[in-house]
């Protein structure tokens, strides 16, 4: 395990506070789990991004409720591979990036490296667009405006200084809630057809035998099962102690685990919830060509009468933009600090991360203009998928390795699903390239 000194410029990062929260074994069972409770809901925010809404939504007006069993299955795969994700910290007391750079030649860890940044700054261009869109949908300012003050949320990095990591971890809950609590409201306003979500989720190869239907399932992939959160989640997992032996380390992943599903399934939920909403909304009254993020917003009050549904989407969305301001943040400082034993404070790897996703921001909407926006946020998804597999190599390869992981290490049904799950995304990948050459 590494650790940096403490200082003032970087305290919610997790090189500096491992360890730092304490799991009492005297305590009951429920109060354990609600103090492990939070680096599941620090990963889940990324499985709800507004590049997740882009795809949803147009899945959903497209295509009905026929690609709901994409969202599950990427779901229970985004479960699967969080779940060997802080295995491998837990066990180890390295994350992935750290696991990769003493295991692997220089120049693979670069390429590791390079995927990884691609990735968060891929994730970023998603955030940025989201939140100016939700700006410019609630308040009327432009895009381009929208996109320029989200320059400033450096800002809400700089205000945490000081702060714990639980306080990190109760704001990005009460942002989740927020989402949540707008999407229920919005579900029972729509009023589904529960028969058909149900047959949604039955899953059927035919629904994707359609080019652009494929291109948006690899694209609820990508959005789903993001790269970075597998480096995130296996450092953030040590921020709790609760003991170092292997008992400790049983119950350490036992409860880490529960939060994983947990949280996950709230993102699960938020992801049907987009798709259900689209689907009912426009699929269902004919308006099968919403693909824009904001033709669904303007759309849903004469679909479903009432002011009330496109305000929770405005606020949702501009919610789900600024949920992933922290998290973003704190898997680019643990690949500088794994990758590369490189250690800046968190706002100058904030500002670095803005920085580089303000540029193809901007360059798309001046190119594409605003109609352009759900084209973007659907780009910003595959390039997200397309680095998965650099990811998932490792990180299953490093989670069956008895050397590292002893007694913990996969057995044979857990490694063989981990394996099919990397083929399937590889060749999702490899289509997707195919159909765009």
């Amino acid at each position: 395990m590494f650790s940096l000194p403490r200082t003032a410029t970087a305290p919610f990062c997790p090189s500096e506070v491992r360890g730092s929260i304490d799991v009492p074994a005297a305590d009951p069972q429920w109060k354990r789990l609600l103090r492990v409770l939070g680096p599941g809901l620090l990963v889940s925010v990324g499985y709800m991004d507004p590049g997740n809404w882009a795809t949803d939504i147009e899945a959903g007006s497209r295509y009905g409720y026929a690609l709901l069993w994409v969202v599950l299955a990427s779901s229970i795969a985004a479960m699967l591979l969080q779940t060997l994700s802080l295995r491998l910290g837990l066990v180890t007391g390295k994350d992935l990036a750290r696991a990769c750079r003493d295991n692997y030649p220089p120049a693979i860890n670069r390429l590791l490296w390079i995927a990884a940044e691609l990735a968060i700054i891929a994730c970023d261009v998603a955030e940025v667009l989201g939140s100016a869109l939700a700006l410019h949908l609630l308040f009327g300012m432009s895009l381009l405006w929208g996109i320029a003050i989200t320059a400033f949320d450096t800002l809400i990095v700089l205000g945490l200084k000081g702060k714990g990591f639980r306080q990190v971890e109760a704001i990005v809950l009460g942002l989740i809630l927020t989402i949540g609590i707008c999407y229920a409201v919005e579900i029972v306003l729509v009023g589904p057809d529960l028969l058909g979500v149900a047959r949604g989720f039955v899953p059927r190869g035919a629904s994707v035998q359609d080019p652009h239907a494929l291109l948006l399932a690899i694209g609820i992939l990508g959005a789903t099962v993001m790269p970075h959160n597998l480096y995130l989640h296996s450092s953030i997992v040590q921020t709790r102690r609760i003991g170092a032996d292997d008992a400790g380390k049983r119950e350490a992943i036992r409860l880490s685990t529960l939060d994983t599903v947990l949280s996950l399934s709230l993102a699960l939920f938020v992801n049907v919830a987009i798709l259900v909403l689209a689907a009912s909304a426009f699929h269902a009254t004919g308006h099968q060509e919403v693909t824009e993020i904001q033709d669904a917003y303007k759309l849903l009050d004469p679909l479903v009468g009432g002011a009330l549904a496109s305000l929770l989407f405005g606020v949702a969305l501009l919610a789900a933009g600024q949920s992933s301001t922290f998290t973003g943040t704190i898997a680019g400082q643990i690949l500088m600090e794994g990758f590369l034993d490189l250690k800046i404070p968190c706002w100058q790897r904030r500002l670095i991360t803005r920085a580089l996703a303000l540029i193809p921001a901007f360059a798309g909407i001046l190119w594409l203009g605003e109609a352009g926006v759900g084209r973007l946020l659907v780009a910003s998804q595959v390039v997200l998928s397309l680095q998965l597999p650099f990811a998932i190599w490792p990180l299953i390869r490093f989670t069956s390795d008895r050397r590292l992981m002893g007694r913990f290490a996969s057995g044979p049904w857990l490694r063989g699903i981990a394996w099919l799950l990397f083929a399937a995304i590889a060749a999702a990948n490899l289509m997707l390239l195919r159909g765009l050459l």
